[in-house]
């Protein structure tokens, strides 16, 4: 009997990311509790194969106000919220 192994109608999950990366300034002023409420949340939905953590552990007051998305990205210091001395991209 022939069973085909890729097939294109079934989707495949793909291994989602377990990083964590916020602003310097959020994760030091974010208590223990709210940083493993987020990390847990990011490394349950890689579990899933899921890119995204849930809606429900959404980090309110990242982001300056009035600054721009593209400044946002670009002029702050990105750290993993799991290990804050390391920066968003090292493993």
């Amino acid at each position: 009997m022939y069973v085909q192994k890729n097939n294109p109608f079934k989707k495949v999950k793909g291994g989602g990311t377990r990083k964590v990366c916020l602003p310097k300034a959020k994760v030091a002023s974010m208590s223990p509790e709210e940083r493993r409420k987020v990390v847990a949340a990011k490394r349950s939905a890689a579990s899933k194969g899921k890119y995204k953590r849930s809606s429900k552990s959404f980090v309110k007051g990242a982001r300056r106000k009035g600054a721009t998305l593209r400044d946002w990205f670009e002029k702050e210091n990105w750290v993993q919220v799991g290990n804050p001395s390391k920066k968003c991209g090292e493993s």
